[in-house]
């Protein structure tokens, strides 16, 4: 048997194929370092791909490269390079002309010298009307010469990238005929696909055949009229942006040289069509503007189209990385672009942003609503046991936490433990030790079960909490820095419950201006809104009809805020906001607090500010409830909050 080859070949650039596979849990633990610091779900996936990560460029640094570029290309030159070169050309061909002139004594030579010291000032007009002069010296000919051709050549590059280079061995006097007659046939026949293109008609052997004809024309070898087209109009685009970016007097010399070129070419009608079908099929490329050029050296017309194409790709490249219009994702980022702007390794880090989201999305961490980026519930877990490990290495090392009754009783969760079946049990039977016993017991061929044979599991009774945790989503919380970690205590008290106390029941509100429930799911992705109040009142309404939704669990009620009740709820229900306090707002949210105390719930107040006004209100609900105030600071918050829930867990009576 023949045995397989493996085949090897030079490495061709993209990403590193020997690459570990992508990390979607790192990039989510990258995410949720933004999430937990308090931004919102697409901020955060934003300001990660803005970044970058794992060593790979992000978005701000490849709009960084590309501001860089772009300084770069503007320092190249001036646009009027042109221009100048025929300004001395022409300077050169009149001086050449009158020093072969001035040792003839005839009239002729007077006469021609007369037509010389005629010539209009304009470049354009003087080269027009020396197209019909009869040159006396040799040495001004061939200057002149070297104008129509420099003319043709540059005018023909302003359209098709890398022609100059074929045409400088090409515009000679026995080849141009033959040149001009290829061009013409190029141009007439590219024309016709443009049209079919406007008209929905072309296909794939229509584009095959013009390049099989053709194709020497075009070094870039495009595959597709698409691909054809796109260089095309940057080009067109280009050269309508310098002459827009030249003065006046500058841009109606060149138009006219340019127009005397193209009509010696006998190409004036076909690249004026052309002109008109690039427009028609790309209008998005001929943007208005001009460029400032800062640099010193002329460039040619051919090299300065070259210039302003790419600098074209630069402003719509920075406008992409950008992310700046509404609903801008990475796929939006043409990718073509990078690479002809930045080079391949802008184009592999690209690349990989572009996983970030799509594995996120695919691996269920992520999913798109509405335009915008959400975190799913795994997500929202794993971030959950993510602040809830933070919040545990910052406490003491003391063990804190674990399950704290230990009477073993008719209901509860299996402790893992079992014994034998005693009457009036309700434990759950433990079948493995049941039939295990009767098979010991070695009752001959068929299994008989006796009433000794029964063992049943013990369980560990378990008491229920109602865990309302109140969360200030006020403006002041992001002015302080403080909402970041809020949030972050909200997640760990949650992963905490459901995962150690699953037989509980939680509700986290923010309240702001109003107050509502919110779910964890939905707290991960949450922004602080831009709105003034501290609407108490309205949270312990609500935490209040969720205890009484809870008669059998014991109520367990904490409150994160930075600041005094400004807000509460008017008999229509609307919020009112007034700053210092009204008297009226504080009696209602006081009178909250008492129908709290009346349901033997305790309130305990994070406080993260340390405003006079705040500590005698806190002061005065601790006394009046019974309950304590914590003053944490920011950094300690998660620590203060759980370690007081573990502590009033261990003091529920068991059920």
């Amino acid at each position: 048997m023949r045995g397989s080859r493996d085949r090897y070949g030079p490495y061709q650039g993209g990403e590193d194929p020997l690459a570990p596979p992508f990390d979607a849990a790192e990039a989510l633990d990258a995410l949720g370092e933004r999430v937990l610091a308090g931004e919102g779900a697409e901020t955060s996936l934003r300001e990660l791909l803005r970044h970058g990560l794992s060593g790979r460029q992000g978005l701000d640094e490849l709009a960084r490269q590309a501001r860089k570029r772009h300084q770069q290309l503007r320092d190249r030159g001036r646009l009027d390079g042109t221009l100048s070169d025929i300004e001395g050309l022409l300077e050169d061909a009149l001086e050449a002309e009158r020093q072969a002139l001035f040792p003839d004594p005839s009239d002729d030579a007077r006469f021609r010298e007369t037509q010389l010291d005629g010539l209009p000032r304009e470049v354009s007009r003087a080269v027009r009307e020396l197209s019909e002069y009869q040159w006396r010296s040799r040495e001004a000919h061939e200057y002149y010469e070297q104008i129509r051709e420099l003319l043709n050549k540059e005018v023909l590059s302003t359209q098709f990238s890398g022609i100059k280079e074929q045409l400088d061995a090409s515009l000679d006097p026995q080849a141009s005929d033959e040149l001009r007659a290829q061009l013409s046939e190029m141009l007439a026949d590219l024309n016709d696909l443009l049209d079919k293109r406007g008209q929905g008609t072309d296909t794939q052997q229509d584009f095959d055949e013009f390049m099989q004809q053709h194709g020497e024309l075009f070094p870039d070898n495009p595959q597709t009229l698409d691909e054809l087209l796109e260089e095309l109009a940057r080009r067109a685009a280009a050269t309508d942006r310098l002459m827009r970016s030249l003065p006046p007097e500058q841009r109606n010399e060149l138009m006219d040289l340019m127009q005397q070129s193209m009509q010696n070419l006998g190409l004036d009608s076909h690249l004026g069509k052309l002109n008109d079908n690039l427009r028609a099929l790309r209008p998005d490329l001929f943007r208005p503007g001009r460029e400032d050029m800062t640099g010193e050296a002329p460039l040619g017309l051919g090299e300065a189209t070259s210039v302003l194409a790419e600098i074209a790709d630069l402003d719509a490249l920075s406008e992409q990385l950008g992310q700046s219009y509404a609903g801008a994702t990475v796929e939006d980022i043409d990718e073509d672009l990078v690479q002809r702007a930045l080079g391949r390794q802008a184009v592999d880090d690209l690349a990989q942003l572009r996983r970030v989201e799509r594995e996120l999305e695919a691996q269920g961490y992520l999913v798109r609503r509405h335009g915008e980026s959400e975190l799913t519930p795994k997500a929202v877990r794993r971030l959950g046991m993510t602040a809830l490990r933070r919040v545990f290495d910052q406490l003491s090392a003391r063990r804190q936490g674990g399950h704290d009754v230990h009477q073993t009783g008719a209901s509860g969760e299996v402790m893992g433990s079992t014994r034998a079946w005693e009457f009036g049990d309700e434990q759950p039977l433990d079948v493995v030790r049941t039939l295990a016993n009767a098979v010991r017991r070695g009752t001959g061929p068929r299994l008989q079960l006796v009433v000794d044979d029964f063992a049943v599991a013990e369980t560990e009774q378990r008491s229920a909490a109602a865990v309302c945790l109140l969360v200030d989503a006020s403006y002041s919380m992001v002015v302080n820095d403080t909402w970041g970690e809020a949030k972050q205590t909200a997640l760990a008290l949650h992963s905490l419950v459901s995962t150690m106390y699953p037989q509980d029941s939680l509700q986290i509100v923010a309240f702001s201006e109003y107050a509502r429930e919110i779910h964890p799911m939905e707290l991960a992705g949450l922004d602080v809104p831009m709105v003034q109040g501290t609407n108490l009142q309205h949270a312990l309404l609500l935490a209040g009809r969720f205890v009484d939704r809870h008669p059998a669990h014991d109520p367990v009620i904490l409150v994160i805020t930075d600041g005094e009740p400004t807000a509460r709820l008017d008999r229509d229900g609307t919020a009112w906001f007034a700053w210092p306090p009204e008297a009226e707002t504080l009696a209602v949210t006081v009178a909250e607090v008492d129908k709290m105390t009346r349901r033997k719930a305790v309130l305990n107040v994070f406080m993260l500010g340390d405003d006079p006004r705040l500590r005698d209100f806190v002061d005065d609900v601790t006394q009046r409830n019974g309950g304590r105030v914590f003053t944490p600071g920011r950094q300690h918050l998660g620590e203060y909050v759980v370690s007081d829930f573990l502590s009033r867990r261990k003091a529920l009576r068991p059920r």
